[in-house]
This record gives C-alpha cells, structure tokens and sequence, in this order.
C-alpha cells in the first residue's frame, strides 16, 4: 500500500514535466450564409463584393489574442452550394492597410499541398507552420479563389477591411485598386500551438458581442477589449478570446445565421482549447417575437429563453466547459421595443443574476443602463439605436468582467 501511495505521489510530481503543448484558437469568426438580396429586387450592373469570386485574391485582416510561434488556419464552406477550390493561401504579418510586413509572408499547405478543394458544408484544417504571430498581432490571410465560388460562406461583420483584386497576389507586398468589404470570406479561425496550460474563451452571442456599431478597424468589440485587458495581466497572458458573435443572431429560431443552439457545436466545441464559453443572446428573440405586427411563428416566452439557456449550459457542462451568463443590456426606443418585450427582458437577467445555474455571471445591463431611466443606454453609451453601445459603451462592457474567475481553479 504505501508502495503504491509513493508512486501516485511520484507520478503526480512529474506529470508537469511531460505536459504537451496544444493547439488553442487566438481568433474566430462564427460562418454564416451570405445573405442574399430580396425577392424580386433587380439585380445590380456590378456585383458587391463578396457576392462571388472568381480568379480572385481575398485578402483579410484578424487580430490575435494569444501569442504563438506555430500556427494553423481553418477555412470553411459550411454555406457552400458547391465544392469551393483554393488555389493559394499565404499568411503574413500586416503593415497597414493591405500592406505586409516585408518577409513575413508564409505559403499556407494543406495535405502538404498548396490548393485545396473544401467540400460543400465542410470546413478544412491547414497543415501547422512555422510562423511568429504575436499577441495582440494584426495577421493578412490571403486566399487566392481561382473559379467561381458562387454565394461565399463569409462573415458578415468583419470590422476590418478586407482587400479584392483579380488574379494570384497572395504574395503581393500590397494590393493596389482593391475593391474592399468589411466581411471575411471563407475563415474562420487562426489557432497557434500554445503552452499546456494556455486556453481560450469563447464569447458567445448576437450583434452586441460581434461588435456591430464600434468603429471598424480599431478592435473595440468587448471581447477585442477583453482580450486587451487579458493580455496586459501576467496572471492571464495565456488565455486567448474568441468572438463567435453573429449579428441578427437568435437563441431558438434562425435569423442571421443559424439558432444559437443549433451552432453551439461548431462554433464552441470545436474551438480549440476551448474551457469557458460567455452567453449574451436572447435580445432579438425578445424583440422580434414581441414588437407591434411580429407574425406568430416568432412569439417567445420567457420560460422558452431559461429553457434554452439551460441546454446551453446543459451541453457546455457535459463537454467540460465553464459558462459565464451575460444579461441583456437596456433597449427602449430600439425599433422592436416593446413594453411585453421589456417585461421578458427584465425577468430573464433577473434569473441570469439568481439562478445560480451559470458558473459566473457579468452584469452588462447593470454597466450600461442610465442610473436616471433604467431601461434605455446612458447618454455616453448609446449609438442612437438604442440597442447598440458605442466605442465607450463597449469599452465599459469589457472592463466590467472579472478577470479573477477565468483564473480559479
């Protein structure tokens, strides 16, 4: 007996020394169909970008959170009709604009092969390289299309711009007369191999997590604030934020994007060293099933939100996730308020506040509503919509989470 107690001992003891590096995801972006134009609306003499390519460079801009020194891509045509063929991939540190770092750039393999053919509804992982991403790091990816992809598998709010030009320039040092968009096309995530005990969050939810209204190309959605705060504290430097926000997104229904819980595999569990996962989802449900004339199929009720939030923590839990509940900021005078819509609202936080079913929770309405008229934003917060913070607003969101609780054993 004590024989075997010494060598669980010992085991124990050196089982750091053999811990593994692993690979964790430094940035994301949730893949979404694109939308197309409304029925019956004539079609424009030239197409916007990104409604197609064809013998077409896309170069896109991503911001890490974590540092790596090896990394991979992972490229998606989970929306495609058809199987989408890259004729080139290349990754480089980005200067400014579509400019790149001078020898930087990096020929991405795939099967040790520099084209690939991703399979309609499929999603494909790139061989690892060798490749000096640093934390807080601004990465040009740049894919070479080299036929029609018909309707891409994008991301709708991209927030940094992305560059169009004709032909192969994935290693042009910078693209000149671009046709430019603010969305990514066909990526969706940059992993680095990371120290054992490195992890990622994955923030989860609708516009407000995705980060539409702040500023395109300065990285102020709260979880791009997040990953700042992160970084800047020893104590967390090796935990990286992923923003798998989809604006237009829904907890039950499909909208923008799939249903929260019909996308929680791909885009929580699949994630790579994933441990937390944060829930900010349930507003637009609210709005669109409760405003003036929302047709029946969208009616909710608030035992249906607490009832999908359960299953989200359900399968998060069963996975071995911890979740962090977020409740629903304030939002009279948005174009769906509703007083019913209000009332849902404010008995939901009320249980994400008290249930005790979430491993932590941030307390966003509390950060953002106006002390003197609780249901709408403070002044210096509000975009004008209503719903939507601004930069300061988003800023306010990131620095109300407690850091401490991604920390705890």
């Amino acid at each position: 007996m004590k024989m075997t107690r010494r060598l669980l001992l010992l085991s124990l003891a050196i089982a750091p020394l053999f811990a593994q590096d692993h690979w964790v995801a430094t940035w994301a972006a949730s893949p979404q169909p694109r939308n197309a134009p409304p029925a019956g609306a004539a079609a424009p003499a030239t197409p916007p970008v990104g409604a197609t390519f064809n013998d077409e460079t896309v170069r896109m801009v991503v911001r890490t959170s974590i540092a790596g020194k090896r990394i991979r891509l992972r490229l998606s045509n989970v929306h495609g009709a058809n199987a989408l063929r890259v004729g080139a991939t290349r990754v480089a540190l980005r200067s400014k604009d579509s400019e790149i770092v001078a020898g930087s750039s990096r020929e991405v393999m795939f099967n040790g092969k520099a084209a690939v053919t991703i399979p309609a509804g499929s999603t494909m992982i790139s061989d690892a390289l060798d490749f000096d991403a640093g934390k807080l790091a601004d990465v040009a990816i740049s894919l070479y299309l080299p036929s029609d992809t018909g309707s891409p598998t994008m991301h709708g709010t991209g927030l940094h711009t992305t560059y169009v030009v004709k032909g192969d320039q994935t290693n042009a040092a910078s693209l000149a007369d671009a046709r430019t968009s603010n969305s990514w096309y066909f990526l969706a995530g940059l992993d680095v191999m990371a120290p054992a005990d490195a992890m990622a969050i994955v923030a989860f939810g609708d516009s407000i997590t995705d980060g539409a209204t702040s500023t395109p190309n300065t990285d102020h959605s709260w979880p791009s604030l997040l990953a700042k705060r992160l970084q800047a504290s020893e104590a967390t430097s090796k935990i990286a934020i992923v923003n798998q926000g989809i604006s237009g997104n829904r907890l039950l229904r499909d909208g923008t994007g799939s249903n929260a819980l019909a996308r929680f595999d791909r885009d929580v569990l699949a994630q790579s060293g994933v441990k937390w996962v944060t829930l900010m989802e349930g507003i637009n449900d609210i709005g669109q099933g409760t405003r003036a004339g929302a047709p029946a199929e969208n009616a909710v009720t608030l035992d249906e939100l607490i009832g999908a939030q359960k299953q989200f923590i359900e399968r998060a839990h069963s996975a071995g996730l911890k979740v962090v509940g977020a409740t629903l900021t304030p939002y009279e005078g948005a174009a769906y308020y509703s007083e019913a819509g209000e009332k849902i609202r404010a008995a939901l936080n009320q249980w994400i506040r008290t249930s005790g079913a979430y491993d932590a929770v941030v307390d966003f309405d509390a950060v953002i509503r106006d002390p003197e008229h609780p249901l709408q934003f403070k002044a210096g917060y509000n975009i004008m919509d209503h719903l939507h913070p601004n930069d300061a607003g988003y800023e306010a969101m990131a620095s109300a989470v407690d850091l401490s609780v991604f920390t705890k054993k």
